[in-house]
């Protein structure tokens, strides 16, 4: 490391320091030619995620785009923010661990959706509606016949408990 003061590259550590959250090295040095004191701050170099959109513009991965359609899309809805909070963090941490460099946003918002489906279906009935840019009703059907069809109130699990107090099937 050389010396701010006299460009010497001759030092010794005084004393090192981790930050609190761990990701940071202070060291204290000591120039050994002018015994100027000075600190370096050492931490692991991270390339950033870049996020490559529909129409091939990449741009910075932003979880806070991420967290605000969280937050749209369960606004009035009986959704903790603590729960938001980690569904955000595990998108995150998905797309930072699978992917060096780029992630499409498609893979985010199918993460967002994955989501959002086990948050709140009618979040996710939202957030896809926009994503999906839905242009009428029979796309929002198409959405939703999934889970009429496979949810406790669907006519097919009617009709399935209703043969089962029969006697029948």
């Amino acid at each position: 490391m050389k010396c701010p003061r006299c460009v010497a590259d001759d030092d010794r550590v005084v004393d090192s320091r981790t930050s609190a959250d761990g990701e940071v090295i202070r060291r204290r040095r000591e120039c050994l030619k002018c015994f100027m004191r000075f600190t370096t701050y050492e931490r692991v170099e991270e390339s950033p995620l870049r996020v490559v959109k529909k129409n091939g513009e990449r741009v910075r991965f932003d979880r806070d785009r991420i967290l605000q359609g969280f937050l749209r899309a369960c606004e009035k809805l009986p959704v903790s923010m603590e729960d938001i909070e980690n569904s955000v963090s595990g998108i995150e941490s998905k797309c930072k661990a699978e992917y060096d460099r780029e992630v499409s946003s498609s893979v985010i918002g199918s993460l967002v959706m994955e989501e959002l489906r086990g948050l709140h279906k009618v979040a996710f009935v939202r957030f896809a509606s926009v994503y999906r840019e839905f242009k009428d009703v029979g796309q929002f059907m198409e959405e939703l016949r999934p889970m009429l069809d496979g949810g406790p109130n669907s006519p097919a699990a009617k009709k399935a408990r209703g043969q089962a107090k029969d006697g029948k099937g």
